[in-house]
């Protein structure tokens, strides 16, 4: 176990991120809370207690349930980045088989620049990331960004690291079809480098690692 809690903090840190994402694994189905939605007020700007997102990728419609009583901050930043049309583009740059497929890091490094700076508190967890949750990345307290991942299966191991699902994927199907063949990112493994994918976004990754996949687009549907 202490090994694997090192392995994960280590993909916290990847270079070039230092406060930026990470996250790691087992087998289970069901996310606390599930099926009990806890009435509440909107968040900022208007975000509802609940919302659905479908992300456009290159494996078909993705569709996430989004709960604000699971994670309201990490909700809330959610709809922002959805609303503000930031997930257009966006590498599944780090596919791990049996742990999870992570996203996040804009192909535009100019939009990389602004949203780094653009972190959010700490939400307490109290939905477990079992499989299919989806849950933003971080590498320190309050420092989650745009970075998030989706569990492939019962990574409940990262409840006490302070990784907090916000919302659950409906069909795993297009996520399981996600290209894992890069795996891990350097410098641990042959997947793409953080750091250069903020400094020169799409244009390093298609060059590099042109079978990744990718959300084309994300819009609110419900």
């Amino acid at each position: 176990m202490r090994t694997t809690v090192l392995f994960i903090l280590a993909g916290a840190l990847l270079v070039g991120c230092p406060k930026e994402e990470a996250p790691t694994k087992t087998q289970g189905e069901e996310a606390p809370g599930e099926g009990e939605p806890t009435e509440m007020a909107e968040g900022k700007d208007g975000v509802p207690s609940q919302y659905v997102v479908e992300l456009d990728t290159t494996k078909g419609a993705i569709v996430i349930d989004v709960h604000r009583d699971w994670a309201p901050n990490g909700a809330d930043r959610f709809y922002e980045l959805v609303q503000n049309g930031y997930f257009t583009d966006i590498a599944f740059f780090r596919v791990v088989g049996g742990f999870m497929a992570q996203a996040g890091i804009s192909g535009d490094p100019a939009l990389n620049a602004v949203w780094r700076e653009k972190r959010i508190p700490d939400d307490p967890v109290k939905a477990s990331n079992m499989r299919g949750t989806v849950t933003f990345a971080t590498s320190g307290p309050d420092s989650r960004t745009t970075q998030f991942f989706i569990n492939f299966t019962d990574n409940s191991r990262l409840d006490g690291m302070g990784f907090a699902p916000f919302g659950k994927v409906k069909d795993m199907g297009p996520v399981d079809g996600l290209y894992d063949g890069y795996g891990e990112g350097a410098p641990r493994g042959r997947g793409p480098s953080q750091g250069q994918m903020q400094t020169q976004g799409n244009s390093y990754l298609k060059e590099s690692f042109p079978k990744l996949d990718y959300i084309k687009s994300a819009r609110i549907i419900e």
